[in-house]
């Protein structure tokens, strides 16, 4: 009978742990930061097809998921040119995209001769974005189009230009539709690092 009831005891303490666990490891999973597998080949050479990487949830946003609420708590910093995202795609929300950001609202940007030019002048001082050759495509790609980003939203392009559907297809991604910044690639182990 003693035995019993220490197995009981027992019982209940590993499964009162297992419930704070899995509570704690939810809560960080919807707020802080978040695991995601790269689908596909349009972030080459930053990330290859299988990469597993971790997302920071908190740095831009705060917002409750499932239904879309903004808590009352400012940015850590806003996003930037450069900062690798995910975000949910603006043509289906059931996808999530991982892309590079390359403009903010306001800003003009013109895709020539492989070159990005944002308000006309080139970006010479990203290596991460000047480094890769683009190519013309889409309806807001195209060659000699100028396309200025509206209020509240970024363009977006995948590092792999020619195999990317982003932004010079579909437009514009709202803030509202981010996720958060990639910041560690985690797998393979041979590739671990920091995502700048």
């Amino acid at each position: 009978m003693v035995m019993n009831s220490r197995i009981k005891a027992e019982i209940k303490e590993w499964r009162d742990a297992l419930i704070v666990a899995l509570a704690l490891a939810l809560f960080i999973q919807t707020f802080f930061i978040q695991a995601f597998k790269i689908p596909s080949g349009s972030m080459i050479p930053a990330f290859e097809v299988g990469d597993r990487i971790f997302v920071n949830k908190f740095l831009y946003s705060s917002r409750v998921p499932f239904i879309n609420l903004k808590l009352p708590i400012p940015s850590f910093r806003e996003p930037k040119r450069g900062d690798i995202i995910v975000f949910v795609s603006p043509e289906d929300p059931k996808k999530d995209f991982v892309k590079r950001l390359i403009a903010v609202s306001g800003e003009t940007v013109e895709i020539r001769q492989g070159k990005i030019y944002i308000n006309g002048k080139t970006i010479d001082a990203n290596p991460s974005i000047s480094s890769i050759y683009y190519l013309n495509a889409g309806g807001y790609g195209k060659e000699g189009q100028q396309v200025k980003v509206p209020e509240g939203c970024y363009y977006t392009l995948g590092d792999n230009s020619g195999n990317s559907r982003d932004s010079r297809y579909w437009g514009f991604v709202p803030k509202k539709n981010f996720i958060g910044k990639a910041v560690i690639l985690y797998w393979p182990l041979n590739r671990m690092r920091m995502i700048r």
